[in-house]
Formats: structure tokens, sequence, C-alpha cells
């Protein structure tokens, strides 16, 4: 739960609104509020208070930290602050993290760590009814026998060299050149803190944090596509103030030997006989759902090579709005070999199929009766003229233009 919904009320949206929700929103709210289409003062303060709470719930660092700690986080009030605001940036930036007067900035807060992605390979079947798989992953997590501090409770001493920031800034002359440059504080070894070694964790050895095995249930729900991702929020790497980023898994759809996907659709190549493309019959399909599918043509019907069908709500399950995709057929048409048929058979089809369109052919026209032939590749392969060699070979340095 939220600590506190303001930005969200004032976007119109709920606080588990999606990115494409803020989105929308936000180009609602700012075509309406806009001061070129509404120039009252009122309108402009509301279209400031839109753009600034997009600002916000926008990026996914600033709204965890909302989330978490409301208003007062971002403006530095809280344990997730953003560390004094705009005037502490530009300090930041011009001084190195040192205010005027040489006094080093503090700890900003936690920052959130890195997301751990993860791709995990489906099936177009295991699309198709869903699944569930347990996958093992090692994790960085806050040492447990000292609860993340490195050492005995009391003994841990925040760095006085670096402030607990773990690194300092040196400054060197080169001639008449200051030069600034951060580096690791020699005193605490970049960890923030002073531990004496007596008192050190004997489990972290006084790093806080140890290695842990996590086995995470991953479901994917029926009809999800490839590039979609299954999220465990805060199951991160852990790590002192630091707020665990996520596990992400991606999903890779497999290529599947008779079935092609195209978003909800699928896409299927049946191969038929010539009589049932023209006399009709019946042929079967074994879909990804493991069921068969008997498809019947109706006689008189005829299925020319390459004609395309479809079988309605046979394709993907709709991902989150239920229902299923189409199931498109596009047919080849198996003929039968030669000499199938005798002569009187083959007279008979002149009988039943319709007549063979007239030759056209010229009166005054020369006619050569010429014969068809099986090809050939090493018989029949074009051949070369000699003048063409060189553009064969890629036409090397000897080819000049003719005109220049």
């Amino acid at each position: 739960m939220v600590k506190d919904t303001k930005l969200y009320d004032i976007l119109g949206v709920s606080p588990n609104a999606t990115e494409a929700q803020l989105k929308k929103a936000y180009r609602v709210g700012a075509l309406k509020f806009h001061p070129d289409k509404n120039p009252s003062p009122e309108a402009a303060e509301k279209f400031k208070d839109i753009s600034s709470a997009y600002e916000v719930l926008n990026d996914a660092e600033k709204r965890e930290i909302y989330d978490n700690y409301g208003e007062e986080g971002l403006n530095g009030g809280g344990p997730g602050g953003m560390g004094g605001g705009m005037d502490s940036d530009i300090f930041s930036h011009f001084f190195g993290g040192m205010f005027p007067g040489g006094q080093q900035r503090g700890p900003q807060g936690p920052q959130r760590g890195q997301d751990i992605k993860h791709v995990i390979s489906c099936t177009l079947e295991e699309l198709y009814k869903g699944r569930d798989a347990k996958l093992a992953l090692r994790k960085t997590v806050l040492c447990k026998s000292c609860e993340g501090r490195g050492g005995k409770a009391g003994s841990v001493k925040k760095c006085t060299g670096c402030g607990g920031s773990g690194t300092k800034f040196i400054t060197r002359q080169m001639g008449p050149v200051i030069q600034r440059m951060q580096a690791v504080c020699d005193e605490c070894n970049g960890s923030g803190d002073i531990i004496p070694p007596k008192d050190r964790c004997t489990v972290c050895n006084g790093k806080k944090t140890t290695q842990e095995r996590k086995i995470l249930e991953v479901h994917i729900s029926a009809g999800m596509r490839s590039g979609e991702k299954v999220v465990f929020r805060g199951e991160g790497d852990q790590g002192p103030d630091i707020i665990p980023g996520d596990v992400v898994f991606v999903i890779e759809e497999k290529p599947h030997p008779n079935f092609q996907r195209q978003g909800d659709d699928l896409y299927y190549n049946a191969k038929v006989d010539l009589l049932t493309a023209l006399a009709g019959g019946e042929f079967v399909v074994k879909h990804i759902s493991g069921d068969w599918l008997k498809v019947d043509i109706i006689p008189g019907e005829v299925i020319a090579p390459g004609t395309f069908k479809v079988i309605e709500d046979q394709g993907m399950p709709v991902y989150r709005y239920g229902g299923h995709g189409h199931l498109f057929v596009k047919f080849d048409v198996e003929f039968p070999k030669n000499n199938f048929a005798t002569e009187e058979q083959l007279q008979s089809l002149e009988k039943i199929l319709p007549p063979r369109p007239k030759v056209d052919i010229p009166k005054d026209a020369i006619v050569d009766d010429v014969i068809l032939a099986d090809t050939d590749e090493t018989k029949h392969r074009t051949r070369q003229r000699p003048e063409e060699e060189d553009d064969y070979e890629g036409a090397g340095p000897g080819v000049q233009c003719a005109q220049q």
C-alpha cells in the first residue's frame, strides 16, 4: 500500500496504474490544461502539477521512493529522500559532493539496486496452456548473523575520514591547475564503516552480505507472448543502504515445426490431395492444445494451391482479456505423379473438368513445335561469355568506366 496518493490523484489514476495508463492520463490532462489551449492562471497551475506528478511517477526509482515515503522522501525528509533537491544537486555538480566551506555531503538515502534479468524459453504449447516453473538463482542478501552491520552491535562506527560515504575527494595541484579527484577512502576501504578486527562478523567477515540460493516459482499465464515479462518485485540483490531491484524473467518463444504465431493468431500449412481439393473431403490438424481438429472441405468448393481459410477461435488464448485468436490455414495441393491414369480415364476427366482454353496464334505467325524436358542443373546451367567473367568475379581492378 502506498504512503501517499496525492500525485496519483492529480493524474486521476490508481496507485497500481501501469506505465501506459500513466502516459495516457498525462496526455489527456496536458492537452486539457496546456496554456496554449487554456490561458487561465488556474489551468497553468494545474498543468504544472500534472507535469510534476508525471515526472515523478514515470521514473521507476522516484515512484518507488514516493510509494514508500511520500513527498517527504522526494524532498529529502524521509529515508528515501532525493538528497536536498535542486540546490544540493547544483552544489554537487560544481563542488564534487562538497558544500561551500569544504563540508562533505552526507549519504543521500538508499539507492535502488540493479534488476536481475533472466530469459525463460517456452514452447508454443506451454504458452497456449500456461506453465509453472521453479527456477533457482543465487543472490546477494544481507548477512543474517550480523543483520547487515558487518560486526557486533555497537562496535561498528561510521568512518570519520569520509563521513560514511566510502569515498574521499583529493585535491592536487599541477602547476597552475588545481585538480579534484574522487577516490576510495583509504581508512575504511570504501565500506563507510570502521569495524575492529576482533568484532567483525565471522559469517560475512565484515562484508555485511552473503550469498543465498533462492527458489522462485515463475507462473507463465496462457497467451503470454515472446518479450513479455514476469517480475518479482524487490527480489534482486540486497546490500547496505540499497533498495533491492527486481528479478525479471523475459519470455522467449521457441520456434514450432508446424505452427507460426502472429499476435494471438496461429498459421498452419495444410497439405491436401488433388481429389480432396477438387471434390471435397476431410483432413486433420493436431492442434497445439493436444486436441485433433477434423476439418471438412465441402464438395464443390475448389481449394487452389495457396488458398487461405480460417478456423475461428482456434488461435492462442488472449492474455488478460480472455477468448482466443483465429487459426489461419494455407493450403498446399499435392498433385498425382506422372502417368497416374489411363488414356480412357483422362478422357473422362475432360468431360468433368472445365474445357481447355483455346490456343490463339496469329495466322501469319511462324510456329515451331517444341518439347518440354526435365531440368538438369549441370546441363542447363547458364553459360558465361568470356567478356562476362570479370562481372561474375566481382569486377576486379582491371574494370574501368567507359566514360569519364
